[in-house]
């Protein structure tokens, strides 16, 4: 799995975890719609690091909690 594809699927994750739909995300964490459904549908394929602080910000967590999991321990190196 890369690095995008696991984002994607973290915050989608998380998002059914605290029923959460993409407007009420976006309103918790200031970030626009169109760009939460870009990373969810890949559009955005390098999802800045800022985004990803908003995002974990408008869900309660902390950036280590979003990357905290077995996933993101285990992705393979992605530049060869």
């Amino acid at each position: 799995m890369d690095t995008c594809s696991a984002v994607k699927n973290r915050l989608l994750a998380l998002c059914g975890e605290y029923h959460l739909s993409i407007h009420k995300l976006a309103t918790e964490s200031a970030v626009p719609p169109s760009t939460i459904k870009n990373i969810l549908y890949g559009k955005s394929t390098n999802p800045g690091i800022v985004t990803i602080k908003m995002l974990c910000d408008g869900m309660g967590i902390s950036i280590f909690d979003f990357f905290n999991t077995d996933t993101f321990r285990t992705l393979d190196q992605e530049i060869r």
